[in-house]
């Protein structure tokens, strides 16, 4: 397996949702090129919703894309950061929405991470029972994962993205170029979600990770290119059989790791850790978790963790949090049915399911 370079057309994941089917679009040059928006349904207004720190870098690029094809190109700024993902800063969308007399449609941009797709893409789904909008994403968490999929939320203090609704994007643009000005710690972060592809659904792409990480880390555009499309392919053929985490239980396995990681971001205060970094520890938790169920050796164990390590990941939970503090933050998880924590477990290389565990088995994995 062979990461292949972005080719002068872009590549494109179709994701299979009948009526509600659309493209991931994978390339260089894409953001601010009038062509990726084309296809688009011809609205009076955009509005570009992005944040503090993404704004400045993109915002005036894609606005100018788009001023061919709508008379009125606007823009709300949000605060940046996991901790502003609550209803006060979504309401900052709305305020905007409103004061500018946007029709229904009006079709959003999403021009951030993971923080502004989920927030734009629930402000879509509410705003007059329903518009348009578009993901942008410009971190590789958000192009690998959150961008993909419909999911939209925003946080509550007791729970990560307990409140919000499975909307599908319109079209979701993933620009490589936008990688080369992420912080280092944020592109760990994105990797985590990367590895957890190839654990839970593709061995042959954990071992071409394996294979290939210091490019990844080094920003090699062919790599990263490659890691995007086959994380988005993954996420695409999942998504296109269990859209809203059916009874199947299919969608459900792309937790992997983060029920643990979820419960540390709520634990320590969302923000504090990345997501990525909550995952990539998570991940941990949840090979000796299924270590200890029986369905891998050691030896697995070890090869994630190391993998993870060499991501620039932490593999150890933080300090100051107890096993009686994951339990509690873990029984509001969205897969908890009936009382019982459920978990995304690893019963065979590139295959994973979920279940509940015994109790003692879950706090040995958390040690």
């Amino acid at each position: 397996m062979s990461s292949n370079s972005p080719n002068t057309l872009p590549d494109i994941v179709d994701i299979d949702m009948g009526e509600r089917s659309y493209n991931i679009v994978i390339g260089e040059a894409l953001l601010g090129s009038p062509a990726t928006y084309a296809a688009l349904p011809k609205a009076n207004a955009a509005m570009i919703v992005s944040n503090t720190a993404v704004a400045p870098l993109y915002a005036a690029q894609l606005a100018s894309a788009l001023a061919g094809q709508y008379q009125r190109v606007l823009q709300v700024i949000l605060p940046d950061g996991e901790a502003y993902k609550d209803w006060q800063t979504l309401n900052l969308i709305f305020d905007a929405l409103l004061q500018n007399g946007c029709d229904r449609q009006t079709v959003l941009f999403a021009l951030g991470g993971g923080v502004i797709g989920d927030m734009t893409g629930f402000a879509a789904s509410a705003y007059m029972r329903g518009v348009p909008f578009v993901q942008v994403p410009t971190t590789l968490l958000s192009q690998v994962d959150s961008s993909v999929g419909g999911k939209t939320a925003i946080n509550h203090p007791i729970g990560k993205n307990m409140i919000g609704a499975f909307y599908q994007p319109a079209l979701v643009v993933s620009d490589i170029g936008t990688l080369a000005t992420l912080p280092g710690r944020e592109l760990s972060a994105g990797l985590a979600e990367v590895i957890k592809h190839g654990i839970m659904a593709d061995w042959a792409f954990f071992e071409w990770l394996e294979a290939n990480m210091d490019g990844l880390l080094r920003g090699d555009v062919p790599a990263l290119a490659y890691a995007v499309r086959r994380s988005c392919e993954i996420k695409a053929r999942v998504v296109s059989l269990d859209e809203r985490e059916g009874l199947s239980g299919i969608r459900a396995t792309l937790n992997f790791g983060h029920t643990f990681g979820h419960a540390i971001e709520a634990g320590l205060g969302f923000g504090v850790w990345l997501h990525g970094e909550a995952v990539g520890c998570g991940m941990v938790m949840a090979a000796r978790l299924s270590q200890s169920l029986g369905y891998v050796d050691h030896a697995f164990v070890e090869r994630v963790t190391r993998l993870i390590t060499r991501a620039g990941l932490p593999t150890v939970g933080p300090a100051s949090m107890s096993a009686d503090d994951y339990i509690h933050h873990m029984s509001v998880d969205k897969k908890a049915a009936g009382g019982q924590i459920k978990f995304v477990v690893i019963d065979k290389l590139g295959h994973a399911k979920v279940q509940a565990a015994p109790n003692d088995m879950v706090i040995a994995a958390l040690k």
